[in-house]
């Protein structure tokens, strides 16, 4: 049967539709509030296998570009990693990587994905290799009220304005992304609406959320730091789980991550070069 690649093709109707039913089909999701408030711009690109005009099989790009300790890397993420049912088996994954690696490889400072179980020996073909995340929390004790005060996100202003914050505040962590609002705002817009936070003491801002007695911090956006952060959720917080790495470890509590089904896979320089190192990607920008 013939087919044929598609790529960045989120203007077109009918194939961004039926991207949209196999994502449904797939993960439950749909793409297209995200693409109606904006979000979706030229950093994700599908690489799709088309026939008859239907999306059958789907590597997308994401480039992730992260401020690494000062310095900009440039990293591609690939995601939303699909193939209907009907079409398994018939090589259209192993044909978009290529495709894709063709396009980037040499021209990008590295690229990583995160694989579930079903398929961890398909990417070893592809020159990526297995590589360790580590993730860093600790108990503590707040002896003072919640200040945090949450953000309301409702509607497209309100996405506009965290946009705004996203692109002009740096951020307090090791490791984080930079000019791509739309894959943080795939999250804030959509599943995380109540997570955003100002912490008016610093004139910061915190994607967080609690479960139970334990704050998991998503993100600080500003220069507040990670104790002031932590403390402004006040008295209830016991525990603290940072999803992103800090610039300062000490008093922390490093773990290897181990997230169910779930394996970070990366090629490139950059991993090479930090192989070493032990941070996360943060869990917010997961594609």
């Amino acid at each position: 049967m013939s087919f044929c690649i598609e790529k960045n093709y989120r203007n077109n109707e009918a194939l961004r539709a039926s991207f949209n039913r196999l994502a449904e089909k797939t993960f439950g999701l749909s793409f297209e509030n995200w693409y109606q408030n904006g979000f979706w711009k030229d950093n994700y690109i599908p690489y799709s296998v088309v026939i008859d005009g239907e999306v059958v099989s789907n590597v997308s790009v994401n480039a992730c570009h992260m401020n690494y300790m000062g310095k900009i890397v440039k990293l591609i993420q690939l995601g939303t990693i699909m193939t209907d049912n009907d079409h398994r088996g018939k090589g259209y994954a192993r044909t978009l990587m290529e495709e894709i690696l063709k396009d980037y490889e040499g021209k990008v400072d590295g690229i990583y994905l995160f694989a579930n179980d079903s398929v961890l020996g398909f990417y070893p073909k592809f020159g990526f290799k297995e590589a360790k995340e580590y993730q860093y929390s600790k108990e503590v004790t707040i002896p003072c009220e919640c200040k945090a005060e949450m953000v309301p996100q409702k509607d497209k202003q309100d996405f506009d304005r965290i946009v705004e914050i996203l692109d002009k505040t740096n951020q307090n962590a090791r490791l984080y992304m930079v000019g791509n609002t739309g894959l943080y705002m795939f999250y804030l817009s959509q599943f995380m609406t109540e997570n955003l936070f100002y912490i008016a003491d610093c004139h910061s801002y915190a994607i967080a959320e609690m479960e139970d007695d334990t704050l998991i911090l998503h993100a600080i956006i500003g220069e507040g730091t990670v104790d002031e952060m932590i403390a402004a959720f006040g008295s209830r917080v016991k525990k603290a789980v940072l999803c992103f790495t800090p610039k300062d470890t000490s008093g922390f509590e490093k773990s290897e991550l181990h997230e169910e089904d779930t394996t970070f896979f990366v090629k490139g320089k950059f991993f090479e070069d930090s192989s070493e190192d032990e941070y996360m990607m943060q869990a917010i920008t997961h594609a």
